[in-house]
């Protein structure tokens, strides 16, 4: 029996980091990835947050994106080729305010991994080391040929041109 090979996620982040997508358009980094781990660094801006008193502060949705991007890249990890996931809920609790123009940096854990789910956690942490903000998903596991594949076009290739595909890259039926 062979051992199940599991996805390479710096090497699949690296071969779309040319096309259009959140990554690209936000300037995400993959820090650093392992077998149920995924580290994930974005330098915040004004830009992305709203002033207060105390100054810029990055909008919770972004806080949220960015730990999504961190565990969906730990639930990555443990999957072979033959699988995709999609998120079935998420939740986030923020902290304290995450600094607008700092550095941030999330960490996305796979808690337990089942054959149909996925469980991750993540953290943020500023740039002082600081947990700004937690989170936990629940994955749900899928076979890379499902029609909610954003990956698979409708023609049966892997190269992400559906012309029948939405706005999320995912076919519409």
């Amino acid at each position: 029996m062979s051992e199940r090979q599991l996805r390479d996620l710096g090497q699949e982040r690296w071969s779309r980091s040319e096309t259009v997508g959140l990554w690209r358009t936000l300037g995400y980094e993959l820090r650093d990835w392992d077998a149920g781990r995924s580290v994930v660094a974005w330098q915040a801006s004004p830009d992305y947050g709203f002033g207060t008193h105390a100054g810029h502060v990055v909008q919770g949705g972004l806080v949220t994106a960015l730990l999504d991007a961190a565990m969906g890249g730990a639930c990555w990890t443990v999957l072979d080729d033959q699988q995709i996931f999609l998120t079935a809920d998420l939740r986030v609790e923020f902290l304290r305010s995450s600094p607008a123009d700092a550095e941030l940096v999330a960490t996305g854990t796979v808690v337990r991994a089942t054959q149909r789910v996925v469980f991750c956690a993540g953290e943020l942490h500023g740039p002082d080391g600081v947990l700004l903000a937690t989170s936990r998903c629940t994955q749900v596991v899928l076979p890379a040929g499902h029609h909610a594949n954003r990956l698979r076009s409708g023609d049966g290739r892997t190269d992400g041109t559906d012309a029948d595909a939405g706005a999320d890259g995912a076919a519409l039926d």
